[in-house]
């Protein structure tokens, strides 16, 4: 393993993907931010896309799928069909192979919540932020996607609200990390006086760029999570387009995966 920009790098099965080091502590999970390289994907989608319905080769997309639940132990990949709103799904025992293959109907949100053994939740981006979370008492997981969009409408709060209200959760024992995605430097609001509300010009700089990274750690905060317990991967992805795709500096790109899940029950002392 070695450490790069505070996660860790980690490679199993040929594919390199890394790791925040808070969740990593947790035996009972498993989890993988991927970058875009590893895959059998073409340019522009150069090479681990595991989006469908963007130009790329299905049969590519369903192998680099299937590479990245190998390097997940072999668990099975849940996917969503995001929106860019505000759903939060709860992913049952019965969803058995429902979002893994092309020909499935994956459920229509843009935060999956769990508490299935086996079930790894998958969000995939190309600017936008995954938010992962996780309670180690009553093992649960979450996995959101946190565009501009979602931002704007708190989708992360609601998250760890659907969390509390669902399975009990404590907020403060949440573990939160803030993935790869658009930053300060690039995060370009040229219309924000019709986008985004007033009240949230406060992230602005002097010009039109806004810190969503700071606006998340925010949002996980007022939600009750410990600042102390949240992880913030800043690597800004237009800025790193050699290790993530970037809708912003690309448009026609792939997406790269996010992925969390329980791989077994973990005993918890606070």
């Amino acid at each position: 393993m070695q450490k790069t920009d505070g996660l860790t790098t980690t490679v199993r099965n040929a594919i390199s993907f890394f790791q925040f080091s808070r969740l990593a502590a947790f035996d009972a999970i498993d989890h993988g931010v991927f970058t875009r390289r590893g895959g059998c994907s073409q340019a522009p989608f150069d090479s681990l896309n595991v989006t469908h319905g963007l130009g790329d080769e299905d049969h590519c997309v369903e192998r680099n799928r299937q590479r990245v639940a190998r390097a997940m132990g072999g668990n099975e990949l849940v996917f969503a069909r995001q929106v860019h709103g505000t759903g939060v799904v709860e992913i049952q025992a019965e969803d058995t192979g429902t979002t893994s293959a092309r020909g499935k109907i994956p459920p229509v949100g843009d935060a999956l919540v769990t508490h299935q053994v086996g079930k790894f939740l998958v969000i995939q981006v190309a600017d936008c932020q995954s938010v992962l979370l996780y309670d180690p008492l009553r093992q649960v997981v979450a996995n959101v996607h946190s565009g501009w969009r979602g931002s704007i409408r708190n989708i992360i709060g609601r998250t760890v609200e659907a969390m509390v209200g669902r399975f009990n959760c404590d907020p403060a024992r949440i573990q939160a990390a803030v993935g790869p995605s658009l930053g300060p430097c690039c995060a370009e609001f040229v219309h924000y006086r019709q986008e985004i509300p007033e009240s949230l010009w406060c992230y602005k700089d002097d010009g039109v760029h806004f810190d969503f990274w700071s606006l998340s750690c925010d949002q996980l905060v007022q939600a009750g999570v410990l600042r102390k317990n949240i992880e913030v991967s800043r690597l800004c992805t237009r800025c790193r387009t050699d290790l993530f795709y970037s809708y912003r500096g690309e448009v026609t790109t792939g997406r790269f995966a996010v992925v969390i899940g329980l791989r077994k029950l973990g005993s918890y002392s606070d």
